[in-house]
């Protein structure tokens, strides 16, 4: 079936709510399109990778201030993006045509979630672990970097890969968590702006206003998203997002296989 306004909408609270969670927002939105039963297009992993900039701008609405720092942090924000940005373009077309599909997403949640549980048990975060995303050495953003890599599998969560990556460097959780939603920027931007010029051509004129709506959704949702998460992060470990990834992987699979 064709995707309608509504189901935009859906998807666009779906993605806004978990871009920025260790959950993955896009494992969510290609098993919300299962239960809505959307068929499965060319334009769908489109829209799902389009709309997730709608969630980056309210990154940038909310942290421009630190944006404006100074060149350093984005510096360190590009040596972060770099392991991205080459192996992206390196296995684009795989990822989109072999790697997106239920089975890869329950996968990942699950071995994810079970991964957190396991990480947060052995973690133990230090007096002396990085405080501030400007203390952020050169070599801890690459290396955050490589860990946003694994995010490229459907499923893995991107905020997971890299607040885990961060978390073994040194930092301390808001530090990472606040790094990992600055470098969804350009990440982000660099996802959307190739998925665009390889596609956009073939949009139609209502497939363009269904982008436009999902895109706007996704924007003001985030805007919570990322207050909740930076609340969460001042008293809690991600154990529980690790339990629910799991649970949503086993109930999913029950449910529809």
């Amino acid at each position: 079936m064709f995707m309608s306004y509504l189901q935009a909408i859906i998807i666009g609270i779906v993605q806004g709510i978990t871009e920025f969670l260790p959950i993955s927002s896009t494992g969510h939105m290609i098993l919300t399109a299962e239960l809505l039963k959307i068929q499965s297009s060319d334009f769908l992993t489109s829209f799902e990778i389009v709309i997730q900039l709608g969630s980056i701008l309210a990154v940038v609405v909310l942290y421009w201030k630190t944006l404006w720092r100074g060149i350093d942090l984005w510096l360190k924000l590009l040596v972060a993006f770099l392991p991205s940005a080459v192996i992206g373009l390196i296995l684009y077309k795989f990822i989109k045509q072999m790697l997106a599909g239920n089975t890869t997403v329950l996968w990942a949640l699950f071995l994810g979630g079970i991964a957190i549980i396991i990480f947060e048990y052995f973690h133990k975060e230090k007096e002396t672990d990085v405080d501030e995303v400007e203390k952020i050495s050169y070599r801890q953003a690459l290396t955050i970097g490589f860990f946003q890599c694994l995010a490229m599998i459907p499923g893995v969560s991107r905020s997971a890969a890299t607040v885990i990556g961060g978390l073994t460097q040194g930092l301390k959780r808001k530090t990472i968590v606040e790094f990992s939603f600055l470098l969804a920027i350009p990440t982000m931007f660099a996802a959307t702006g190739l998925d665009l010029l390889k596609n956009a051509s073939s949009f139609s004129l209502n497939q363009a206003g269904i982008l436009s709506i999902g895109f706007i959704t996704a924007f003001f949702v985030a805007i919570l998203g990322i207050k909740f998460l930076l609340r969460l992060v001042k008293k809690y470990t991600f154990v529980g997002f690790g339990i629910y990834r799991i649970v949503v992987a086993v109930l999913f699979w029950v449910l529809v296989n």
